[in-house]
This record gives structure tokens, sequence and C-alpha cells, in this order.
């Protein structure tokens, strides 16, 4: 196992400059026309008015943030909180995963893998998601072939900070507090 770069083997250092090549390529500007066709919006589409939901059914995200995230109308008060605690990243990052998930083409798994790494995970991105190093390595790693399970790993950690910490104070806010009465 390799510990620090001075610990690193020449093979560990070729496969981490190959890798590093290969992100590099990935994450290159645009230069072909399609990208300029195939803009991505800016911000995400806002979803269509989500009703409100029952008292009961608002009391069971308070133990289920996944519950709590699959409701229309939960993730976009969630978001909102989120929003007025400054760490509306990590709920931006967990949609965007999702989405990146259900890409079936190849072409769109590939633009859509880049903006979600220039824009969560690489260093200094503006919406920059707290995950560990080996978490944004492994995840470097996959994008070099993406694929559906390209981000699972970081969205996993995401998933569980929001759970631990976003969740409880969410859960005593207000905003919440109103929907379970």
């Amino acid at each position: 196992m390799c510990k620090g770069l001075a610990a690193l083997p020449h093979t560990c250092l070729e496969r981490a400059k190959e890798i590093k090549t290969k992100l590099g390529t990935l994450l290159q500007k645009p230069d072909s026309a399609i990208d300029f066709i195939i803009p991505y919006p800016e911000k995400p589409e806002k979803p269509a008015k989500a009703q409100k939901p029952s008292p009961e059914e608002a009391l069971q995200w308070r133990d289920s943030l996944e519950k709590l995230l699959q409701n229309p109308y939960g993730l976009a008060s969630f978001r909102s909180f989120l929003r007025s605690e400054f760490s509306e990243e990590n709920a931006e990052f967990w949609v965007a995963c999702e989405d990146y998930k259900r890409t079936k083409s190849p072409v769109k798994m590939a633009e859509k893998a880049k903006r979600i790494y220039e824009e969560f995970i690489q260093t200094e991105a503006p919406k920059e998601v707290n995950i560990d190093h080996f978490t944004k390595a492994m995840t470097m790693k996959n994008l070099v072939e993406p694929s559906p399970s390209s981000f699972d790993m970081a969205q996993k950690r995401i998933f569980a900070l929001m759970e631990k910490d976003s969740l409880p104070r969410f859960v005593r806010s207000e905003f919440y507090q109103e929907l379970i009465k």
C-alpha cells in the first residue's frame, strides 16, 4: 500500500500520471460544435409545484433522509433549509448524481460527469462538497471511464453527512415543525 509521495513506487507514480492525463483529457474545455448545441442550464430546472405532504408523511422524513429526498416537496423544503445554512451544495450534488445515474448515452454521461466534477468535486470547485481525499481520488479514478456508478462512493459519503448532520437540524427547524402540525 502506498503511503505518501516519497514512498510511492515508480509504478504507482506512473499509474497516477496516466489517470491524471486521462482525466485531464476528459475534463478539457469543449472543442466540438455539439458542446455548443446542447448547453447545460446554469441552474437546475425548477420542479413543478409539489403538493404539500400530510403531517403523517412529513413525520416519516425525520427518520428517513431517503424518503425526504424522494418526495418533491420534501426535497424542495430540505434544499431551502440547506440554502439558509449555506450548505445546499450537498443536496445539489446528490440530485446531480441521481440525474447522472439515469443517463443512458455515453456521450451525455461523459458531459455530465465533467460538469459534476467541475462543479462539486475538483479542488476549489464553485460548490465543492466535503469529501475525504480517498473518496475524491477514487471518484477521479472512476471518471477515467465514466459509468453510472462513477460517483457512488462520493454520493454515499454526502448522503451520510446529510443524514447525520443536516437532517437533525432540518427536523428541529421551524419550517419542518409547521409541516408536522
